[in-house]
Order: structure tokens, then sequence, then C-alpha cells
């Protein structure tokens, strides 16, 4: 579909600057209600979904078609480079509305909530795993990185246009076992039981921050702690990465119990 292009040239430009924001100011993303991506495989997975784009900046053709509605503008590279909050971004440039967040459980899902989860990179890698097997939910709390995190849309190479995401207080995610879901924490104790022996239907998996872990609200709230075994030579795994090898196994579990695997 053709399209008309307008043309903008400088850095002033009102534009430009709202981008720019939008990259850099959380706050700012979350007045506008909207959100900034980078990258055309971003752009085309953004297109194929239902997601609301508003606005695309390119210093060069698209090989895209572009719904009608969607505004179009031509820049020069520079200030791509300038724009842009991620490094070696050659573009396009493109704004979305924020997701639509909802609170609809199923009581027979699996959900991975991430507890202050604060690297962008491993939010996104997460959203990215949970797409992929088709966990039923991520719930992130309240100190996690944000998911409009340039960083974090890059990460989850556009599954944060397709995975259920959920943001909640430590409150709501307490009474979720009220609707018979079990609430697993992931640590390696004493007492946890290994991932390969769990049932993960029916339940959420809690991923404790980076550092700190799972806070002592959560914890306390915990039906089970569960464990990946390791060996004794590595103390602990990165966030994502336990959290990749969890929801395998949950995917596992719930292929067998629908016959898939």
């Amino acid at each position: 579909m053709d399209k008309s292009v307008e043309i903008i040239s400088s850095r002033t430009n009102p534009i430009c600057v709202r981008f720019k924001k939008l990259g850099s100011d959380k706050t700012y993303r979350y007045e506008c209600g909207e959100f900034l991506c980078a990258g055309e495989k971003l752009l085309k997975e953004a297109v194929e979904s239902s997601i609301k784009i508003n606005t695309v900046l390119t210093s060069k053709s698209i090989n895209i078609e572009l719904p009608g509605d969607i505004r179009l503008i031509k820049i020069k590279e520079d200030l791509i480079d300038y724009i842009s909050p991620l490094k070696k971004s050659s573009g396009p440039l493109f704004t979305c509305q924020m997701l639509q967040i909802n609170k609809i459980y199923d009581p027979i899902g699996t959900y991975i909530l991430l507890d202050n989860i604060q690297d962008p990179g491993n939010v996104g890698t997460i959203l990215r795993t949970a797409c992929a097997f088709e966990i039923s939910g991520v719930i992130l709390t309240e100190g996690c990185a944000d998911i409009y995190n340039p960083k974090t849309v890059r990460a989850s190479m556009g599954s944060i246009f397709k995975q259920n995401i959920n943001l909640m207080t430590n409150d709501e995610i307490i009474d979720l076992k009220t609707s018979g879901l079990k609430i697993y924490g992931a640590i390696n104790n004493d007492s946890s039981v290994n991932i390969d022996q769990i049932d993960f239907n029916r339940s959420v998996i809690i991923i404790g921050n980076e550092g700190q872990g799972i806070s002592d609200q959560l914890l306390s709230h915990c039906d089970m702690h569960v464990k990946i075994p390791i060996s004794k030579k590595c103390e602990s795994l990165n966030a994502a990465t336990a959290a990749s090898i969890i929801i395998w196994e949950a995917s596992k579990a719930k292929g067998e119990k629908d016959g898939i695997c």
C-alpha cells in the first residue's frame, strides 16, 4: 500500500523530541500511554499482532506493508542514531500504544512470576521464552524493570505483543491462592524439591531478584520451594536462564498432560 511520507530533518522537531523522550523516560511513557520500539523485525511482529502502531520513523525503505492509519516519516540516519536509546540501531523506530493489561486467570494455567527482576534484558528474555512455550502468563511485581523499556522490548523479540503480561502487588499475588493456584518459589535450599518432580499445572512459579532472591513476604506464602539441580561448583544461575529451564520443565508437564509429548 502506497503511503504519503513526511520528512523531518531537525533534532528539535516535536516528533524527534517525543520519540527520544519515550525511549529514555519511564514516567513520560506512562503519561503518554505509548512506548518506543526499534528494528524492522520488531515492526513486522507488531504489524502482525493486534497492537496499535502510531508512528514510524525510518531513514530507508521498509519492506513491510503498513496499515493505512500509521504515520510514516522519513528522517536522516544520524537522527535515528540520535533518537534511539539502543546501540547500533539502524531503525526503523516506531511507537505503539501500551498493552491492555487484564487480571483474568485460568485456574488450571501455569504462570511465571518475576519478583523485582531489575535487568530489562532478563525480563525481555523471560517474556520471549514464556511465549515460545505457551506459558499462561507472566506476572511482574512493582520492582521489576519496565516492560516498555526499549531494552526489554528488544530482548522480548516481539513476544511483548503476544504474551499475557500482568503487573501485580504482593497482596494481589497472594490472593491468587484463593483461585486454587499453588505458589512455588524457585530457591535452592535444604527443603527445596527438584523441578523434575513437580506438577506445574495450576501454579505460579516465582523467580527472584538477581541478587537478593525472592522477597520475604512472597517467600512466606509459597506452598513449596523448588530448585534446579546444578553442580556444586556453581552457586546459582542467571535469572533468565533459571526461568527458561523452569518454563521448559513446566511445558513438558503440560505436554504430557495434554498428550503432546
